[in-house]
């Protein structure tokens, strides 16, 4: 007797951990475990781009100083905002923290905007557009720009989809219960600020 008993117990207690995994398996649970990787995985790509970005600026930097004459505002631009995209740590916490996103995307933003108007002052310089060193750096940088925005798009694909399965009914019951919040995403005002093409005036040296 005692032994039917435990054995009715293992089959009841088999039964509940079926019935309970394929409860979670309808209520989203597995979904939330792949987009939530997914999203991680997108994200690492965002900042391997970023960081072969900031890899070239230093070469290009060192390549336009040896340029008589170049506009030493421009190029201090371009290192200061440098400096402020790689000071931002991107530790996992940023992900779910929309005030920390923010602020890295509006740092990556303004040294693309930074590099951005360095090209175009490039123009100016004819020494600078013939040196092979430098358009090698220049061909370098427009890939990796074009990197970037296409981890970003994977990104922000990703995420959408996380942020609609956690507000749908019903996996947004799941979402509550275990704790899976929306996750902050590039922002259209962000995402004009990166592609925006930048304004330069040129100064004339004629007295």
């Amino acid at each position: 007797m005692a032994n039917l008993f435990k054995l009715c117990r293992r089959w009841s207690l088999l039964a509940f951990l079926v019935i309970s995994a394929l409860g979670l398996t309808g209520c989203g649970y597995n979904d939330f475990q792949r987009l939530d990787e997914q999203s991680r995985s997108a994200w690492s790509e965002v900042l391997n781009q970023y960081q072969r970005r900031a890899d070239l600026i230093p070469n290009i930097v060192a390549t336009v100083q040896g340029e008589a004459n170049f506009e030493q505002e421009t190029l201090k631009q371009v290192i200061e905002a440098r400096s402020r995209a790689t000071a931002i740590q991107a530790t996992p916490e940023l992900l779910n923290d929309p005030a920390a996103m923010q602020k890295f995307q509006a740092a990556q933003g303004e040294l693309g905007s930074a590099l951005s108007r360095l090209m175009v002052v490039v123009e100016q310089y004819p020494n600078l557009k013939a040196n092979q060193g430098f358009a090698d750096l220049r061909v370098q940088l427009e890939g990796t720009e074009n990197r970037i925005t296409v981890a970003r798009n994977r990104y922000i694909e990703s995420v959408q989809s996380y942020n609609v399965l956690a507000r749908s009914f019903p996996t947004n019951l799941t979402a509550m219960v275990f704790g899976y919040t929306p996750k902050p995403n590039f922002s259209v005002t962000n995402e004009a600020a990166i592609t925006a093409p930048p304004k330069v005036e040129f100064k004339s040296n004629k007295p």
